[in-house]
């Protein structure tokens, strides 16, 4: 079932992002954009800044105050000519939130590493030989609210690292990207004693005496290997609104082939003027490693749900600056 309902998900993107280009207003690239492509490096550099706020003096209604913000910055450095193009980009996001009568609270934690190499034999060609390195994790730990003594997460814990090769399509790579990876390696980091123990995000959890002491202590580790392919989508929908779509579908191999995670991304940028803009974003994930838990009949302990989809919706207004 989790499987069939993935698939249709993944073929309902593939259809909404293959539509005539008529249903959207664009804009034609200027002809200077045509000419003979020159080698050249692009370094882009991004720093965001998103704030709402929320307040309530004598309101009948009732209300708590809150505030929250999240705070972003990235930096790309992006080479290409006839036959190569080289991708690197480093992204980080962090966001908080403050409500009347409650502790701070973790909205966003994110640091993502990513390089994309191509090659192509024909200058032609749409197909590029490829290979992908990407790297992320977090920045301080993570909670599961109110309860803030025991950590879920942590820098590291996990941390995930995928590296493969495969053939990437794209007539215009920047904007529009299909890549197919039978053979990349994903390896789970769960750099934390606890969680490592307790077999966290997948990793071998510790051997335990009948009286709960350690004996063998977990990994700290996990190496897979299986098949990844992604869809990156960029266009501009309208006159100061952008679109960026990413999804990324991958199985293992060896442990439970055909179960597929899933992480698909997708962000409206509203742009009001050369500092003022708007974001709305969904990303949706799916990793059968990640399992949720529920109460138990003991009380005080929980047991083990198994994984589910987890889904994270984000409005924003806020400033942008390019340095």
């Amino acid at each position: 079932m989790k499987n069939t309902l993935l698939a249709i998900i993944f073929l309902c993107v593939q259809f909404a992002f293959s539509q005539p280009d008529s249903l959207f207003i664009k804009t034609p690239k200027p002809k200077d954009e045509l000419k003979e492509l020159r080698p050249e490096w692009k370094q882009i550099n991004k720093a965001t800044f998103d704030l709402s706020e929320v307040a309530f003096v004598n309101w009948n209604a009732g209300g708590s105050n809150s505030i929250s913000g999240l705070v972003g910055m990235r930096s790309e450095a992006n080479y290409k000519d006839k036959y190569f193009f080289w991708n690197n980009n480093i992204s980080a996001r962090y966001g908080i939130n403050k409500q009347e009568s409650r502790e701070i609270r973790k909205t966003d934690d994110l640091f993502e590493m990513n390089s994309n190499i191509g090659y192509k034999p024909d200058e032609s060609s749409n197909w590029f030989y490829s290979a992908r390195l990407n790297f992320k994790t977090q920045f301080t730990n993570g909670y599961k609210y109110p309860n803030t003594d025991d950590p879920i997460s942590r820098f590291m814990a996990p941390g995930y690292l995928f590296f493969g090769g495969g053939m990437e399509y794209g007539k215009d790579i920047e904007e529009l990207s299909f890549y197919f990876s039978p053979l990349t390696l994903k390896a789970t980091f769960v750099f934390d004693e606890d969680l490592a123990n307790a077999g966290s995000f997948g990793v071998t959890p510790a051997v335990l005496d009948v009286d709960g002491n350690v004996i063998i202590e977990g990994e700290r580790t996990r190496q897979e290997v299986g098949i990844l392919l992604t869809n990156s989508y960029k266009m501009q929908v309208v006159e100061n609104v952008a679109m960026v779509h990413q999804v990324n579908l991958y199985t293992d191999y060896i442990n439970n082939f055909g179960n597929v995670d899933l992480d698909w991304r997708v962000d409206f940028d509203f742009k009001v003027n050369s500092f003022m803009r708007a974001t709305l974003g969904s990303h949706l994930k799916y990793d059968d490693d990640i399992k949720t838990s529920v109460p138990s009949d003991i009380e005080g302990e929980f047991d083990e749900a198994g994984a589910k989809i987890q889904w994270k919706q984000f409005l924003g207004i806020g400033f942008a600056i390019d340095f």
